[in-house]
């Protein structure tokens, strides 16, 4: 057996393991048919952004960078419209220029997006009023209307995928390239923002920013000149038929990458260091992440290192811990410490979104209060190993919804009725967001 058929060998390995937490397809000559097709369709992105970013995620890991993740819980279809993703955009570069400033380093932008259109389910079905149905298990499955039709997995949405991230990466290129994200334009964005005097407690970190943008100026640094960044893609690996169908060997390298996404990460629930989606992401080339919770041991995050790094490269493996609030500062120092002492590299940054959530109402919710308790958690955890917090990892969207209680704004338990959008999860909104990366800023100078 030559490489390339070896390599091959690997990246279909998974198949002969139980797959955890995929949805229930009801015909699996349709799915294949759907793969055969996905497989010949053009990559998504391309090895040497992949590559690129690895690089960046090292300098993050080796505390010369700072991440910051974000974007929609589940992306959905409809709403993959120009004003939505611009507002997205929008929302990671403002909360990326106070980051930036605060932290004195750059940050990787990660955007949830182009890619975000599943969702792992506890179970595999959901009932109301006596009648049950498949669950809902994000746009890249089923539709979330609750009738029997809208239910049963259908493969062509793997397609519908595919072709919905084509399009957002076309216009996150276009914005990111052609002046919509220069620095003095989202600098602009932030002082209309800390003009409202909710936020008056920031207006200080705001006119340093202002200074330091007319001391660049004055020395002659062009600040329009600064008129493109990167943006890279990101989503949950969860369908695994869909991975592989978008996995291509590299021309350059005879390496197997997941052209799907430029960082593609294990969920909570499918990181069982000998389950099928460790397996198959041990095989790509890609920058990884894994969701840790606090049921995780230390020998658990060395087996994942063993597994998907076991060569020690920098900016292949991000740990994303998801503690909550009232776990963060118990949970997550001692597999901290085991990574340190273990030597390989290791990138953690920080999810405060999933650990926090409550019901409120009848609505799935979170406290702003803990989303910042828990980012304050893991920063107290960093300081006192001696070791380097990553970055953040949260669910935004740069709209004016109403879904997570809290911040400046006040949302209270009523308020939740007033725009909670969300299909799935709770997303900070555009206020939120901003407040949160200022919340940050005064975090790293404390």
């Amino acid at each position: 057996m030559g490489p390339e058929a070896e390599l091959l060998a690997a990246l279909d390995a998974w198949q002969h393991q139980d797959v955890a937490y995929q949805p229930p397809w009801p015909d699996a000559a349709h799915l294949g048919a759907v793969r055969s097709r996905l497989a010949t369709l053009p990559p998504l992105v391309f090895a040497g952004e992949a590559d690129a970013l690895r690089t960046q995620l090292a300098k993050a890991g080796a505390g010369e960078a700072f991440v910051l993740q974000g974007g929609d819980c589940a992306e959905s279809f409809a709403e993959a419209t120009a004003d939505k993703i611009r507002n997205k955009i929008k929302l990671l570069l403002q909360m990326a220029v106070v980051l930036t400033y605060g932290a004195s380093m750059p940050v990787v932008k990660l955007g949830r997006m182009a890619g975000q259109y599943a969702k792992p389910r506890s179970s595999q079905t959901e009932t109301r009023d006596q009648v049950t149905l498949p669950s809902f298990y994000g746009d890249a499955v089923n539709s979330h209307e609750f009738d029997a039709a809208s239910r049963v997995p259908d493969p062509e949405r793997l397609l519908d995928s595919y072709h919905t991230a084509a399009s957002t990466l076309n216009l996150i290129r276009a914005f990111t390239t052609g002046g919509f994200a220069s620095l003095r334009q989202a600098h602009e964005w932030n002082r209309g923002f800390t003009q409202n005097p909710a936020y008056a407690r920031y207006e200080e970190i705001a006119a340093e920013i202002d200074r330091a943008m007319r001391f660049m100026t004055a020395c002659g640094v062009d600040v329009e000149s600064l008129r493109a960044v990167d943006l890279f893609a990101s989503h949950e690996g969860l369908l695994l038929d869909y991975e592989r169908a978008l996995t291509r060997i590299d021309s350059r390298t005879g390496l197997a990458y997941d052209c799907s996404a430029h960082f593609v990460w294990i969920g909570e629930r499918t990181r069982d260091p000998d389950g099928a989606h460790v397996e198959y992401f041990a095989q790509v080339r890609n920058p990884l992440g894994v969701k840790i919770g606090p049921s995780a041991t230390p020998d658990d995050v060395v087996r994942l290192v063993d597994r998907l790094n076991p060569a020690g490269e920098a900016g292949r493996l991000t740990f994303i811990a998801r503690m909550g609030a009232g776990k963060v500062r118990d949970a997550l120092g001692p597999l901290v410490a085991k990574t340190a002492a273990d030597g390989r590299p290791v990138t953690w940054t920080c999810d405060p979104m999933h650990g926090n959530t409550i019901t409120v109402n009848g609505y799935k919710t979170r406290r702003f209060t803990d989303v910042v308790d828990e980012v304050a958690g893991f920063f107290e955890v960093h300081r006192g190993l001696g070791t380097v917090p990553g970055g953040l990892h949260v669910e935004l969207t740069g709209d004016d919804v109403t879904e997570v209680l809290g911040g400046a704004e006040e949302i209270d338990a009523d308020g939740l009725a007033r725009r909670y959008e969300t299909l799935v999860d709770p997303r900070l909104n555009h206020q939120q967001g901003l407040e949160l990366a200022f919340q940050v800023v005064e975090l790293l100078r404390a």
